[in-house]
């Protein structure tokens, strides 16, 4: 929608609030920018900019909109007399709520939770969270979890981790030196400042969960709490390569999936995606 079709819209009566994940959201309040994947590219530049809501607008199909002019525009205050370039429209389904109250008005059963299961398939117990989260996805979720095979697509990941989650659980498997089998749950540290951090890449043949990590920071904020339910494996497949979990690591697998429910009960009890688990920190 351009910006001649919004003056005609803004002929009508604007809307006073709307409820983006659990959250009231009104003129004045800040938000996050989080553009659609496939969106115009210049919403896409924005991702992650830190926005004000100048009106909440509803089209000829009732469906709501908001206008918002960028926190650190410094012609965001000149009113009438801004050219267009200084304001953009965005869906409520593209914003995050950063108004202070956010916290307090989100109902933990309402956090929003994403479980990514991240492996390859061909690569032996490679696969561990590849099959937890096909076990999971026969589960019931309420409210705002998502359960997601990654496979081996980094970037894909590393877009979703700028969706303004609460918390993210990766499932994967972690070689550490234990027996196989054997469960962690691990908070990643992606602080490590990576050699040339303006080009942050990935194996497209691989998925590393810290990579992962620092690409999407470098791509913006990445709210919220990461951790990573892993497992010891047995075999990677070797040189051939090989299909199928080992017996050690698929003994485990429902107890990965029940670890993983856990960690999502404490979080939504808690109410700030955090866990009375220990888990170690890497």
């Amino acid at each position: 929608m351009n910006e001649w079709e919004w003056q005609l819209l803004e002929e009508s009566t604007p809307a006073e609030r709307l409820i983006v994940s659990g959250v009231e959201v009104r003129k004045g309040d800040l938000v996050r920018l989080r553009p659609r994947q496939g969106g115009d590219i210049f919403d896409l530049a924005l991702a992650g900019q830190a926005a004000i809501v100048e009106s909440i607008e509803q089209d000829y199909d009732g469906r709501l909109h908001l206008a918002v002019v960028l926190e650190e525009d410094p012609g965001k205050d000149l009113g009438v007399l801004r050219q267009p370039g200084h304001r953009f429209f965005f869906s409520p389904e593209e914003i995050e709520p950063l108004d202070p109250r956010a916290e307090e008005q989100r109902p933990p059963e309402l956090l929003k939770i994403l479980v990514a299961g991240i492996g390859n398939i061909f690569l032996g117990d490679d696969g561990f969270g590849v099959e937890v989260a096909r076990r999971l996805t026969q589960q019931e979720f309420p409210g705002g979890a998502k359960v997601r095979d990654f496979g081996i697509r980094g970037y894909d990941l590393a877009y979703a981790l700028l969706d303004g989650y609460d918390l993210v659980i990766l499932v994967d498997a972690v070689p550490r030196g234990s027996a196989p089998g054997t469960l962690y749950v691990i908070e990643p540290d992606a602080s490590e400042e990576t050699p040339e951090p303006r080009v942050a890449t990935l194996d497209a043949h691989a998925m590393n969960p810290v990579s992962v990590l620092r690409l999407a920071k470098s791509m913006g904020p990445v709210p919220g709490r990461v951790l990573l339910v892993g497992c010891e494996p047995a075999t990677l497949g070797g040189e051939e390569g090989h299909m199928g979990l080992s017996d050690a690591v698929s003994a485990v697998v429902d107890n990965a999936v029940n670890l993983v429910q856990k960690l999502i009960r404490e979080a939504r009890s808690t109410g700030n995606g955090k866990s009375s688990l220990n888990y170690e920190k890497g």
